[in-house]
């Protein structure tokens, strides 16, 4: 319903599913990775998650192409939008926390240097490194070798940053009303999200398999896989929206004034970019 200039929504149930569906979701996959059971409902959340994506993107959808948003609404999404990749900010920056907390305080402190150097008397012949090959407890198995940074990691680098280029390109192109110009450009965004995408599942196998490097491979493995896997869902989440984007730039959707979908789109991808080369540093190189 409408109140004076504001757009007032209907009552929807989509919030409250889609927190059942990503709470079944994160408990299934919990259960999953601690006792290797209830894949079933972590599929079944993702399943629920996926369709309620869709639902609520489609009903936001329409309201915008019926004309029903106005400045305030357009205010209201924009800080909205910058709230939740502040969110996102704070949420990698708890990880990257983490792995600094290991590599500066914790392992120095189990080789018997700084504040709290007492704790080497629990393993009194580990010495710290990092990459950590060899963990304190004889009982964990470290892994066999690390990835190089300079082969998979740099070519998914050298991807992610293209793909900034073309998406710019391509917000560009809707702004001078070039639309033929945006689709292809974006076209190519979503192309290169799912080379990443597919390069990172070569990655993990790799990984997995030849390198013994898995969750159960100490800190490090533990560290590589949080912070990677996470970024590896966001660029699934990202492909997932500009694909959505580039559907209604093919239908005709978005002015050169009134597109502000997809410029949160972009911000989303710029974001995640951003946090990828964060990884690449700190995670690969040093």
């Amino acid at each position: 319903m409408s109140s004076g200039s504001y757009y007032v929504p209907a009552h929807s149930a989509w919030p409250i599913l889609g927190v059942l569906a990503v709470g079944s979701m994160m408990v299934g996959t919990g259960i999953w990775m601690v006792h290797g059971s209830a894949a079933w409902l972590s599929g079944i959340g993702l399943l629920a998650v996926m369709l309620v994506m869709a639902g609520w993107f489609r009903d936001v959808i329409h309201e915008s192409m019926s004309g029903l948003y106005d400045d305030q609404m357009d205010r209201s999404f924009r800080w909205g939008m910058g709230w939740f990749i502040f969110s996102e900010l704070m949420f990698f920056a708890a990880f990257f926390g983490a792995l600094f907390y290991v590599r500066t305080f914790a392992l120095p402190w189990l080789d018997g240097e700084g504040a709290k150097g007492v704790t080497a008397l629990l393993w009194p012949d580990f010495t710290a490194s990092w990459p950590l090959m060899n963990p304190p407890d004889a009982s964990i198995s470290g892994p066999k070798e690390v990835l190089s940074p300079w082969q998979l990691p740099l070519a998914n680098t050298l991807l992610l940053v293209s793909s900034s280029i073309t998406l710019t390109v391509a917000h560009e192109g809707l702004k001078m009303g070039y639309r033929r110009t945006a689709r292809n450009w974006l076209a190519g965004t979503v192309g290169l999200g799912v080379c990443f995408l597919t390069l990172q599942g070569i990655e993990y196998y790799e990984a997995w398999h030849h390198l013994g490097l898995t969750l159960q491979a100490g800190v490090y493995g533990g560290t590589f896989f949080l912070l990677t896997g996470f970024h590896g869902l966001h660029v699934t989440i990202g492909t997932l929206i500009l694909a959505v984007m580039l559907v209604r730039v093919i239908r005709g959707h978005f002015s050169t004034e009134h597109h502000f979908a997809f410029e949160a789109a972009a911000w989303y991808w710029h974001f995640v970019d951003a946090v990828w080369i964060g990884l690449f540093l700190f995670v690969y190189v040093f």
